[in-house]
């Protein structure tokens, strides 16, 4: 494998890194109008169904156990969400989508829709359906596991 010129990845690390870096800041860029940040979009879209505590949706968001204090925190000062004593374990805290985290969850939902669909209309129409369908098999089979760095979803 050559090493990559600065400004011009060309190894898959360095390019799948590139596009995850550039995504994230567009989606973090567009998702402050509604003063949220893409971390707290997924502990919002995570916690919407309901019966998760806390260090279960911090592990489907990859979030560590301190960021996601912090995160709800900010979430729960911002009234889009509550923690509530969970009736099976006293030690947990189930979170909930109050009904202004729901209709910022909505807003969120379609920013983040208008970004993808923005960012894959770069491609033609055949290209992008391989495209999505190559990611996926990635994500789902061979890069499924955790890494040296981090937890297996983790994004943000």
């Amino acid at each position: 494998m050559t090493i990559p010129l600065p400004g011009r990845p060309s190894d898959l690390m360095f390019l799948l890194s590139w596009a995850s870096h550039a995504l994230r800041a567009e989606h973090a860029a567009n998702l402050a109008e509604l003063g949220i940040s893409p971390r707290a979009h997924c502990v919002l879209a995570r916690a919407r169904g309901g019966g998760l505590t806390q260090r279960q949706i911090g592990e489907l968001c990859g979030v560590d156990k301190t960021t996601m204090v912090v995160t709800l925190d900010q979430l729960e000062a911002t009234g889009l969400a509550r923690r509530v004593p969970s009736p099976t374990d006293r030690r947990a805290r189930l979170v909930e989508v109050t009904a202004a985290g729901e209709q910022v969850l909505g807003q969120a939902q379609e920013i983040s829709a208008r970004v993808d669909q923005n960012v894959l209309a770069a491609l033609p129409d055949e290209e992008r359906e391989v495209f999505l369908r190559a990611i996926r098999r990635l994500v789902d089979e061979r890069l499924s596991g955790a890494g040296a760095c981090g937890a297996p979803g983790s994004v943000y």
